[in-house]
């Protein structure tokens, strides 16, 4: 196995748009969601997601933070993330992850009622990639 780094995988994340949120519920089952990660991987362990306040998976998150993201790529590419979500109401830090492709799902883009950003702050990683595979613990950071 390999040593490997999460920014060895931002390029490949960055083309999946669609990966699963998943969330611990209040009866202590784990739901997921399909998010878009707006292609906004740098990938430093950071990932930005938006929704609406008045849903569960914003609830969910009020009473544990702690998240999963999984993404699945081309040729065999897996990789799941666990994190610590926060949540996100500044309408600067909105703009400054935003895409026009949002504007689809929230007419009113940043300024929509109710919009909140989850971040995602990744603590660890596994993945397989073919026929590679391995977990990466990410460094705190302040």
């Amino acid at each position: 196995m390999a040593d490997r780094a999460l920014s060895d995988f931002a390029a490949k994340i960055r083309e999946i748009d669609i990966c699963m949120l998943s969330t611990h519920t209040e009866g202590g089952a784990i739901a997921g969601r399909p998010m878009s990660n707006n292609q906004q991987v740098d990938y430093d362990g950071d990932s930005y997601y938006f929704t609406m306040e008045d849903t569960r998976m914003v609830d969910d998150i009020k009473k544990d933070p702690k998240v999963a993201l999984s993404f699945q790529g081309a040729k065999a590419f897996l990789i799941a993330i666990e994190g610590e979500a926060e949540l996100v109401r500044d309408k600067d830090a909105f703009a400054e992850h935003w895409s026009p492709d949002i504007d689809t799902w929230f007419a009113d883009g940043i300024d929509t009622d109710g919009l909140v950003m989850i971040k995602v702050r990744a603590a660890r990683a596994h993945y397989w990639d073919g026929e590679e595979d391995g977990e990466i613990t990410i460094k705190a950071r302040h």
